[in-house]
């Protein structure tokens, strides 16, 4: 999720373990154990670009990595909030929990957490919550801050109670949306081999339905209030490398790259044009096929070169008012 996200549940994490004269400190260890897993950012390429998408959410998002990276992080901060003040062993205590939210949240989005590294190379991605959503963030923030003013970790556990309850929620609306999306399916009369229902930007009112079926997927918005409303979307051909890309050589770093990125996507794959694929599960207007990220090929290009990166996010204000208006059920 968001930074501010991972920042404020590891907070509060921290301060509902803490005691009152160690809330302060455990605020602060908090923050920067829940923010730290996202240093795999930096691990990039200049020639690969697919490199910096293989390893985030990678190993520092694993359960077993826990542990050690919350050791790694108490020996940074401990000189910092007082030797005399904090034992060691609290520092870590604040650490380990604070660090433990951040893979555990991550994995309710629908990106892809490798929680069981390196066990399994799974994405997990358990759909529940968009990557940014207010109504998650900014009551547990207002709850650790108050927390912190009044030193009480009654109200971090409070904000943790919350974001629990959210995240069961979006459980509930996901297999809602879900439900919803089989029973399109079958009016349809498709065979569905695979469905998810994933949440659309920051809100668990509008999902975004995605099934395969005989070798195409079918796009569709659905709005889960305490009545549905179906927006037809869109179908595109699954990638058929065969097919769409005939003149690939199967043992090129190129082929190589598109194997990589089909890991990454889960296999949600289509051709976008001009030899570029695109990962067709994300998208502002949840029910069009306009991925926000692809890779594009070079014919031309040597067996040794690298895909290039292509990165789709261009959002305009028709964009916009057709999001609000699925938001707002018109």
């Amino acid at each position: 999720m968001d930074p501010l996200s991972q920042g404020v549940l590891g907070v509060a994490a921290a301060q509902a373990v803490s005691r009152e004269p160690q809330t302060r400190r455990a605020t602060f260890v908090g923050l920067m154990a829940g923010l730290v897993p996202d240093a795999d950012v930096f691990i990039q390429s200049a020639t690969d670009p697919l490199l910096s998408l293989q390893f985030h959410r990678h190993f520092t998002h694993a359960l077993v990595f826990i542990p050690v990276g919350a050791v790694i992080v108490a020996l940074v901060l401990h000189p910092l909030v007082g030797r005399s003040v904090l034992r060691f062993r609290i520092t870590y205590l604040f650490c380990l929990v604070g660090y433990a939210t951040h893979g555990l949240l991550d994995a309710c989005t629908s990106y892809g957490t490798q929680l069981l590294w390196p066990f399994s190379d799974l994405r997990v991605a358990w759909n529940n919550i968009s990557i940014v959503d207010p109504l998650f963030t900014l009551p547990i923030l207002l709850l650790v801050m108050l927390g912190l003013w009044r030193r009480s970790p009654l109200l971090a556990r409070c904000a943790l109670l919350w974001a629990v309850a959210y995240l069961v929620f979006g459980v509930v609306q996901r297999d809602r949306a879900t439900a919803i999306g089989h029973d399109m399916a079958a009016a349809r009369e498709h065979v569905v081999e695979r469905l998810s229902a994933k949440p659309s930007f920051a809100n668990l009112l509008v999902w975004k339905i995605i099934y395969e079926s005989e070798g195409s997927f079918f796009v569709d918005a659905v709005r889960v209030g305490f009545s549905s409303r179906h927006y037809p979307g869109s179908t595109v051909a699954k990638l058929d490398i065969a097919r769409d890309l005939p003149w690939l050589q199967p043992d090129s770093q190129q082929a190589h790259d598109v194997e990589r990125f089909r890991w990454f996507s889960g296999d949600y794959l289509a051709l976008a044009g001009d030899n570029t694929i695109t990962d067709i599960r994300f998208s502002l207007v949840p029910n069009r096929i306009e991925g926000l990220w692809g890779i594009t090929l070079n014919p031309r290009a040597a067996p040794h070169e690298h895909v290039r990166y292509a990165g789709r996010r261009t959002v305009t204000a028709a964009k916009w008012q057709a999001f609000r208006d699925m938001l707002m059920g018109d």
